[in-house]
């Protein structure tokens, strides 16, 4: 028998089924992509928790004229092979290929990119209001995870869209298990009841007799609503932020998605409406649905045994280094505490969870209340750690200057997943941490050469009691070397002379390191001399060093990677600032390019962003030679 999934490529094939078979497209999209994430790797559970809503809603809606967009995004991958992409659907995450998460470029079915949280209500609120304002009538759809309602971002959209009483429909994606127990016949009955013509009828019913009698009566029948409505718990917050309430329903029950969908679609209802859908995350494949994180993110897997591939190294990851290195201290200093925002095992503090329960916290999507939750905790003698990745730590950054910076208080910033990360592609890119941290006042700005490096900026930071502190460290393993004991710090301020050339010096900062003495190789068999400074510190700046190597090299490179503005535009203040360059030195400085690189493996990465062994060797290569080629124009010119 013909699959049916090999007739749709579009949400308009999809519409041409009875109804009868949806049930059938939905597994076949559900092996599908089993099928597929288990070639590519990437977000498995929350796409599988999603399939029959993702058919229900797109065979309802007459998208791409009605908008749907996705909370996060990472659930996007069976939308996407019913969306024009099912051929394209085994280059997910590679390079050249699909996004991870919704994008605009990529298709008129992502009217919004997302794959930060929380952003999904704000987003439609926008399109609802735009065409209400071109009185366009086509629908607008948000699928929020439960999660993601944790971030303060999602309730200020809501409570913008009750007041605005604007046409919205949001799904909330609730895949918490103990919720599970509400959805049976009667609750379906009532979200069935709730959302079709009678109750809309009854609910304008009641409106047309209370205007007509006393505010006493008006009174008594809106409790009367309120009871018929508050027979299915949970909608009580949603109703006081202005959203009809309806659920909680079965979210793999796609016939019984579909007749609700009708329902809201059909409705005359005036301002927005929040469908709370009961789903499991990993639902259909056993290993998902049996693994503790359901296999959220994954990496290339057999599935008849679930297991996954993992790269093979003998050098340590740099998250378990930090995560190990902190609990050590923690077992010496009841000062510490762990503080992460739902990322518990992507930080490593799921380990520290273990051996600390008390002294952990794991906030929930909400950045901004982490970084604010560890300034108070540093105002009473605590020593908070904020593992926070680089491109999340950017949500709270009013909170960084403002309740942490302005008041000088010691919360250290453990910035995972710094530079650039592979598959994730440029969401999840740390490019900006060194730029917006380096320009606060009275901050140390540190950053790991290698995985020993880390350890070092750990023991540091936990003696650092009168300003705040961040380290930064790249995603994926060290290089493979020994790691100190816990005694050993850095001096604040204090780099490092690598090794010692006489022609051109490398001051790198961060975990370029390998790069650049891969360069000095390659250069030193062309005759050209180097020395390599590990800076370490991008505040306070290593002044002697870096003044020092100046005064005695024909040239300086900075290598960051991070965003212009960070390390090398300080460097090169300093040396502007003490006349170096009146004196002749050449100076050059190498950061990630004005540009949003798409995935790809880290290493093909780098080498667009031209901050690779080769990239280094011609840019040194470049500025030497550069008096010599000004010399002979000056020459042609004077002629």
């Amino acid at each position: 028998m013909t699959k049916l999934l090999d007739k749709i490529n579009y949400p308009s094939d999809l519409r041409k089924f009875d109804k009868k078979y949806l049930k059938q497209i939905s597994d076949e999209l559900r092996t599908e992509l089993i099928d597929v994430v288990s070639e590519t790797g990437g977000h498995l559970g929350a796409g599988l928790g999603v399939v029959e809503l993702t058919v229900a809603l797109h065979y309802v809606f007459n998208t791409p004229k009605d908008k749907l967009v996705w909370d996060v995004s990472h659930q996007c991958y069976p939308h996407k092979i019913i969306t024009g992409r099912k051929k394209e659907i085994r280059t997910l995450r590679k390079g050249g290929g699909l996004s991870g998460f919704t994008k605009r470029e990529e298709s008129e079915y992502d009217p919004f990119g997302a794959a930060h949280s929380s952003t999904s209500i704000s987003s439609t609120l926008g399109m609802s209001v735009a065409k209400k304002l071109s009185n366009d009538n086509n629908n607008v759809i948000a699928v929020i995870g439960d999660g993601a309602m944790s971030a303060g971002m999602a309730y200020e959209a809501m409570n913008n869209a009750g007041a605005l009483k604007s046409k919205l429909i949001v799904i909330l994606n609730d895949n918490k298990m103990s919720i599970a127990k509400p959805v049976g016949a009667m609750s379906k009955y009532l979200a069935k009841l709730l959302s079709g013509k009678i109750y809309f009828s009854l609910r304008e019913t009641i409106k047309l007799i209370t205007s007509a009698f006393s505010k006493r009566f008006s009174q008594k029948a809106g409790k009367a609503e309120d009871i018929l409505r508050g027979i299915v718990t949970g909608g009580t917050l949603f109703s006081e932020l202005g959203f009809y309430y309806i659920g909680p329903v079965d979210g793999h029950d796609v016939d019984y998605l579909v007749e609700i969908l009708e329902n809201v679609k059909k409705s005359k209802h005036e301002g927005p409406i929040l469908i709370h859908a009961i789903t499991q995350k990993g639902k259909g494949y056993r290993h998902a649905e049996e693994s503790g994180d359901k296999y959220h993110g994954v990496s290339k897997f057999d599935i008849s045994t679930g297991q996954q591939s993992k790269s093979k190294s003998n050098a340590p990851a740099y998250t378990k280094v930090f995560s190990e290195t902190l609990i050590k201290h923690a077992e010496k200093d009841t000062k510490i505490i762990g503080i992460t925002g739902a990322m518990p095992s992507g930080t490593g503090l799921n380990s520290f969870e273990k051996r600390f329960p008390d002294r952990m916290f794991d906030v929930g999507i909400a950045e901004q209340h982490a970084v604010t939750f560890a300034a108070g905790l540093a105002t009473e003698g605590y020593k908070p750690y904020a593992a926070i990745y680089s491109t999340f730590l950017q949500r709270a950054y009013d909170q960084v200057v403002h309740d942490v910076a302005l008041q000088s208080l010691p919360v250290r910033f453990a910035i995972d997943r710094a530079g650039l990360v592979g598959a994730d592609g440029p969401t999840h890119a740390g490019s900006f941490d060194i730029t917006y941290l380096a320009t606060l006042p009275n901050f140390v700005v540190m950053a790991a050469s290698d995985e020993s490096e880390l350890v070092k900026m750990i023991n540091t930071s936990v003696n650092i009691n009168d300003r705040p502190s961040a380290f930064r460290y790249p995603r994926g393993n060290g290089v493979g070397i020994e790691l100190p004991g816990l005694d050993e710090v850095l001096e604040i301020g204090k780099g490092k002379l690598v090794c010692e050339g006489k022609q051109a010096a490398i001051l790198n900062f961060g975990a370029r390191l390998d790069e650049c003495k891969k360069a000095k190789e390659i250069l030193e068999k062309k005759g050209i001399k180097i020395s390599i400074v590990d800076a370490r510190f991008a505040k306070p700046l290593d002044e002697k060093l870096i003044l020092e190597v100046a005064s005695n090299h024909e040239l300086i490179l900075t290598i960051e990677e991070g965003s212009i503005g960070g390390f090398g535009s300080h460097v090169m203040k300093l040396l502007s600032d003490r006349g170096v360059f009146d004196k002749g030195l050449k100076f050059r400085s190498m950061f990630l390019p004005d540009l949003f690189i798409d995935q790809d493996t880290p290493e093909k990465m780098y080498e667009k962003a031209g901050l690779n062994s080769n990239s280094i060797v011609e840019k040194i290569e470049e500025a030497l030679k550069s008096n010599i080629i000004f010399a002979k124009n000056k020459n042609k010119l004077s002629n």
